[in-house]
């Protein structure tokens, strides 16, 4: 079984050791497997390199800016799963996190990667990087170790497609999910508080993080945002890999 992986600059499949830069596992040493391909197409997503392929009329502010499409032959690389299995396993962390794109398109390489990895890690945790727009069936869904859920205000421009009430009841009801919101001007706190309260999403496991890929920007963003975490009970994210090492692949 293969999976579609995000690549490096220098073509290799995006599989590398940091530290977790959002969340509640914040600092945390991982590795990371990036997936490719996603079913969102957020205008400010700082992996556009996973979706934004040339031929299509996806948004996106490096579109806007620059022209910029990718094309999907240079970024996807397949890769066996015993083959990725065993190069996450060589970088030594049993905490692995797999983000994208939107991993659960791959729910079966997916699931054929974490008992690989089992067989390998006899501690291994995995976390998974979700929109919230797809809920893992059986089978996988009792792999998972933590579930970090970022659904798409208004703001990615997705319109409908972004919110999908079936998936994030499943989300909203399990103890492994932590919900991460991207909040790029203060009156997306309208927004969260709506989804907080029509999804019956726990308030604890809420975070609010700044849409930014520069250090400068989070500050600028983080300068509001903090006042309307305290002032609705939620709490801060940091992009901590974005101030250790800029926007940059394998960080």
């Amino acid at each position: 079984m293969k999976l579609k992986l995000a690549t490096m600059d220098d073509g290799a499949p995006e599989i590398f050791a940091s530290v977790q830069g959002e969340g509640i596992s914040q600092g945390m040493p991982v590795t990371f497997v990036r997936l490719a391909t996603c079913n969102l197409n957020c205008w400010w997503c700082d992996t556009p390199y996973t979706w934004n392929w040339k031929g299509t009329d996806y948004a996106h502010r490096e579109t806007e800016r620059a022209g910029i499409k990718y094309d999907p032959q240079a970024e996807i690389r397949l890769g066996e799963v015993e083959a990725v299995a065993k190069e996450v396993a060589a970088l030594g962390h049993a905490r692995i996190v797999l983000t994208g794109g939107e991993p659960l398109l791959q729910q079966a390489g997916l699931a054929a990667l974490i008992e690989a990895l089992g067989a390998r890690l006899p501690d291994l945790f995995v976390e998974i990087e979700t929109n919230g727009t797809i809920a893992p069936r059986d089978g996988l869904a009792e792999m998972i170790g933590q579930y970090n859920v970022s659904p798409k205000l208004a703001s990615s421009r997705n319109e409908a497609k972004r919110i999908k009430a079936e998936a994030l009841a499943f989300f909203a009801c399990s103890a492994k999910a932590w919900f991460k919101f991207v909040m790029s001007m203060p009156e997306d706190i309208d927004e969260v508080l709506a989804l907080v309260r029509d999804h019956a999403i726990d308030r604890s496991h809420v975070f609010l993080m700044p849409e930014g890929i520069t250090p400068a920007a989070l500050t600028q963003k983080a300068a509001w945002l903090t006042d309307l975490c305290a002032e609705h009970g939620f709490r801060y994210a940091d992009r901590l890999h974005i101030r250790l090492y800029g926007d940059t692949r394998g960080t």
